[in-house]
């Protein structure tokens, strides 16, 4: 009597499993439709894009990773290739693009091997000795950068900013950039990027926007008797409320009379007067608290002619800390005159319809603000991503101290250092070296694409001048012929170069070695958490 076999489940109803070439498909497909969703936007002549969320608020960007954040991704290869852009953006904060597109493109060149029955660990074995032969290869390519090439680091911020919506203001808003860096650079070129501070504006134009050597905070004085603005400013800054703290246990006090009770008030009255009075004694004229002001207090300090704001928040304080000396206090008792920093005015202003502090004219800010105007809000939000990236840029450059010229020329350069490369090669290795090789050369011919001319014959002379050992040959993308980058003051930090092919070379091959996609579906309401088959179509991309 034949036994009916009872199927095997090993995984729970409403599992979906992809294997074998179809999971590394699909997963390439995702991979490479990310990257030619923000591919348009590179480069000077790169175009925006506007993503509308889903409570209808609207980002006009050409911002690799600020596109690829809105987009709300789903698919699980997909969101890997997004995380290159993170990766990119808190390493250097910019090149966040050219990060996605390599690695999309190192994913179309595998998948042509794959077609060719090159096994994926070949593949991911040569695209990790050709990551690290062009990390060699880029490192040779460098050249030296100091803090005081202003000329050269101002190149460098206008790169950083050309192509995106501050473009046309790029000779004012790359002096600023600049000039924040050269302030706030501590020992070793070493620059803490959250030292400067980006306060946006609406109303101006690009060209009012300021860099104010100290802080800019959002709140107002405590009180209109305080004066409004104070010279000479000595500042206490004070990590403890100034009001009567209540008992840690619980306390019943009883009154009998009505004229304990006026004096348990003068006597809270007292407590406030002193607690004033020790501020002021050590000569500080403006008192910046983290906690919460009692009214009197407030009362006693604009008597004493004091400017006083309450509830600053705890960054904020760090960073007037920096930008005046001052020691943040919290303890008054301790409190002296050392503790106060300097500044040469502090100002309350009104912008628009808010009243803001300027603590301004710091002697040697180790902290400052970008004050960033601009006609609209879009506006101001789009200059305030191309000057984290021009910033990101300069920072970078002077902290490993070498820059490469751009328009292309570094990964024409680095291709055919590959290509000699492979030769040395023997097994099918070779094959991958090339193909990261031909990969590299993406960056150029999206640059010639994106300004709408004709890929085949400006890649050609690229690669001519390149082979007649003119290193920084790159593109001219508004007259369409090869020029200098050098010369033409097309400049960029090297690391954004080095990060974005490292970046882009491990998530490639990590793609590439998944041969078994198992998506579970979760709870019942919550629906299967990967596209549904194939790709899982560019619906699951939120697109």
């Amino acid at each position: 009597m034949a036994q009916t076999v009872q199927p095997i489940f090993i995984l729970p109803e409403g599992t979906q499993r992809t294997l074998g070439r179809d999971a590394q498909r699909n997963n390439i497909m995702a991979a490479r439709a990310v990257a030619e969703t923000v591919r348009t936007t590179l480069g000077p002549k790169g175009m925006d894009k506007m993503i509308v969320d889903s409570l209808g608020d609207v980002t006009v960007t050409n911002d690799g990773v600020t596109i690829l954040e809105e987009m709300s991704i789903e698919h699980p290869a997909a969101k890997m290739i997004v995380e290159v852009a993170k990766t990119q953006e808190d390493e250097i904060g910019d090149g966040t693009t050219t990060a996605v597109v390599i690695a999309g493109e190192l994913l179309k060149n595998a998948e042509e091997l794959l077609d060719k029955e090159v096994h994926p660990a070949v593949i991911a074995r040569g695209y990790r000795l050709a990551e690290s032969k062009a990390q060699e290869i880029l490192s040779q390519m460098g050249e030296k950068i100091t803090s005081s090439d202003e000329d050269a680091l101002k190149k460098i911020a206008q790169t950083a900013m050309t192509g995106k919506g501050a473009e046309y203001s790029k000779d004012t808003l790359a002096t600023l950039a600049v000039k924040a860096v050269q302030m706030v650079i501590e020992d070793n070129n070493y620059v803490d990027k959250d030292n400067i501070k980006l306060e946006k504006r609406n109303g101006g134009s690009i060209e009012d926007s300021e860099l104010i050597k100290g802080i800019v905070i959002d709140k107002e004085r405590l009180s209109a008797s305080m004066p409004r603005v104070v010279k000479n400013a000595r500042i206490a800054l004070i990590d403890k409320e100034i009001e009567i703290k209540k008992t840690e246990f619980e306390a019943n006090i009883q009154i009998k009379t009505p004229d304990q009770i006026q004096a348990f008030l003068d006597q809270e009255e007292n407590m406030l007067r002193d607690m004033v009075e020790k501020i002021t004694v050590t000569g500080a004229n403006v008192v910046l608290c983290q906690k919460g002001v009692d009214d009197v207090a407030v009362h006693y300090l604009a008597k004493k002619g004091a400017y006083a704001v309450r509830r600053v928040s705890e960054s904020d304080m760090k960073k007037i800390a920096k930008a005046t000396g001052a020691k943040i206090a919290s303890n008054l008792k301790d409190l002296s005159k050392d503790d106060l920093g300097f500044a040469g005015i502090v100002e309350e202003r009104k912008v628009g319809d808010d009243e803001f502090t300027y603590i301004m004219e710091c002697k040697n800010p180790k902290a400052v603000t970008l004050l960033i105007r601009g006609g609209t809000e879009h506006v101001t939000n789009e200059i305030e991503r191309a000057m984290t990236d021009a910033i990101g840029d300069v920072a970078a450059s002077l902290k490993d101290g070498m820059v490469v010229a751009g328009a292309g020329a570094p990964e024409i350069e680095l291709a055919m250092g590959l290509r000699k490369y492979a030769e040395t090669l023997s097994g099918r290795e070779q094959l991958a070296v090339e193909a990261f090789a031909d990969a590299m050369e993406v960056i150029p011919r999206t640059l010639i694409e994106n300004a709408g001319l004709d890929p085949i014959d400006a890649m050609t002379d690229l690669k001519a001048a390149h082979s007649k050992k003119q290193k920084w040959a790159g593109i001219d993308v508004f007259s369409g012929k090869v020029m200098d980058a050098w010369k033409k003051g097309v400049i960029e930090p090297l690391k954004i170069k080095t990060q974005a092919v490292s970046s882009a070379a491990e998530v490639a091959t990590m793609i590439l070695r998944i041969d078994d996609v198992i998506a579970s579906s979760g709870s019942k309401d919550k629906g299967p958490q990967m596209p549904p088959g194939g790709m899982g179509g560019m619906e699951g991309m939120g697109m």
